[in-house]
């Protein structure tokens, strides 16, 4: 049986508008979490856009630093801050005590990172240890996908906002859904600007729908090409996350806000 804190409102329960005019599961923090996920596109996609720009002035490898100095601390706030808040507003459901429910939620979470980190990124790359580089991949998890990431994060909201069930996971979702949808526009029309007719060429041959270029003859799927060290890396960290969540959870709630 799970227990929810009184100040936890379920729709039957709700008083839905104040004097005000304003409803009362309409905390605050919707509109926080709102601002800070458009902060995080705003600057993630911007630097983004501006990455041939910078490198050319300061470096690719200092451009990547300077990429992670201000992405990751926003992440770090957006993931503290969706923590503390995840069950602010309204219950729209409660369906962690019904059987298989949780199994379906971490494995719904275990494929979204598989799709969120694909094997085909170099992680020397990343770290900045090898000098980044924008490449035109067409293998691996590609082959799929042509922008895993945005499937991942579809496939981690679904399962969130399923085991949750509050306005403020479901509002968080949408956003993080909107700003991955763009990221597929965006990242398409940065590659076709580089690349032109060779990108057009892999557009054509691949999908953003999951599988859609396999099952229409676009693409062909090789198993092989996902049998990959990196990929086993994702497997362990989807085991120490399952491990260290509840730790997780008990760290974050000591930020104050």
């Amino acid at each position: 049986m799970i227990l929810i804190p009184a100040p936890y409102l379920f729709l039957s329960e709700l008083s839905f508008i104040t004097l005000s005019g304003v409803p009362t599961w309409l905390t605050p923090s919707h509109g926080v979490i709102l601002g800070l996920l458009l902060g995080f596109a705003i600057a993630h996609s911007g630097l983004a856009a501006l990455r041939f720009w910078g490198e050319s002035k300061i470096g690719a490898r200092l451009y990547r630093v300077l990429f992670a100095l201000v992405s990751i601390p926003l992440a770090v706030i957006l993931i503290t801050y969706f923590f503390n808040h995840r069950y602010d507003g309204l219950i729209l459901w409660q369906v962690q005590d019904v059987w298989g429910v949780k199994q379906i939620v971490w494995g719904l979470s275990a494929i979204s990172f598989l799709f969120l980190y694909p094997a085909t990124f170099n992680l020397l790359e990343i770290a900045a240890i090898a000098k980044p580089q924008v490449h035109l991949y067409e293998t691996g998890i590609l082959r799929v996908c042509r922008h895993p990431q945005m499937v991942g994060q579809v496939i981690w909201c679904i399962a969130h906002t399923l085991w949750i069930g509050t306005t403020f996971t479901l509002i968080t979702s949408l956003g993080l859904i909107a700003h991955h949808l763009f990221a597929v526009w965006h990242g398409d029309y940065r590659l076709q600007k580089r690349y032109g007719d060779a990108f057009i060429a892999v557009k054509e041959r691949t999908s953003i729908i999951p599988f859609l270029a396999i099952l229409d003859g676009r693409q062909t799927f090789k198993g092989e090409e996902l049998i990959k060290p990196a990929y086993l890396g994702v497997l362990v960290f989807v085991g120490l996350l399952w491990w260290g969540h509840p730790w997780l959870l008990q760290i974050t709630a000591q930020v104050p806000w």
